[in-house]
């Protein structure tokens, strides 16, 4: 599903960096990834039927819809951590009050690392606008972004937590917002005690093997 083009310089320094960062385990004690996914809220218009032994759950395509739903996560993959909350929106101060969260959980780190994509809420203007420019400043002494290229959200490792949430979890319907951040938060406990990690194995080596022949000279 991906179409990639030519990839010029700054797209070529932006995967470097963020390949490095997963790949080196000194620089920071701790690499985390952020990111975010919307979810329909709906409910069954006819009767589902429920789950029996050697018999699955099975219900209607119609449904109602009832709005939507954002989903933040935040996952440090070499621990097996990760931290999920669900918002009405994905605002930016949605996303500057989630990061604050997140440094809750970090009382005692030095700077940590921060993988992000491009999405125009993702940058230290959603901290000033949030908060003010003091505590954008206090925010951004403990944080470092580091930014996926444009269109390459896939190097983002956020995005691997996200699918197999919805594989797990949210991936059916959930009637309102408080279900599904009962059922989201139950997931993250349960992942976070069972301390699954993310082992990501592509390198800059292999992204030069795989890619050099989109390299803009």
């Amino acid at each position: 599903m991906w179409c990639i083009q030519a990839i010029d310089s700054e797209y070529r320094k932006r995967m470097y960096d963020v390949l490095d960062l997963y790949a080196n385990r000194s620089r920071s004690a701790h690499v985390i990834a952020i990111d975010e996914k919307l979810k329909q809220i709906v409910s069954d218009r006819r009767k589902t039927i429920p789950m029996k032994p050697a018999s699955p759950e099975r219900y209607d395509y119609e449904y109602t819809r009832h709005g939507k739903a954002n989903i933040f996560i935040a996952v440090e993959p070499k621990k097996g951590k990760r931290i999920v909350k669900v918002t009405e929106r994905r605002t930016k101060r949605d996303f500057a009050l989630f990061v604050k969260e997140v440094l809750k959980e970090y009382p005692e780190a030095g700077k940590i690392c921060v993988v992000l994509d491009n999405l125009n809420t993702h940058f230290p203007g959603s901290f000033e606008e949030a908060f003010g420019r003091e505590e954008r400043e206090r925010i951004m002494s403990r944080v470092e972004f580091h930014y996926t290229p444009k269109h390459a959200s896939w190097l983002n490792i956020a995005e691997i937590e996200i699918n197999v949430m919805d594989i797990e979890c949210p991936g059916r319907r959930f009637e309102n917002r408080e279900s599904l951040e009962k059922e989201t938060v139950l997931w993250a406990a349960k992942r976070n005690a069972q301390r699954k990690r993310i082992e990501w194995g592509f390198n800059r080596k292999q992204a030069d093997r795989k890619l050099s022949k989109y390299y803009a000279t």
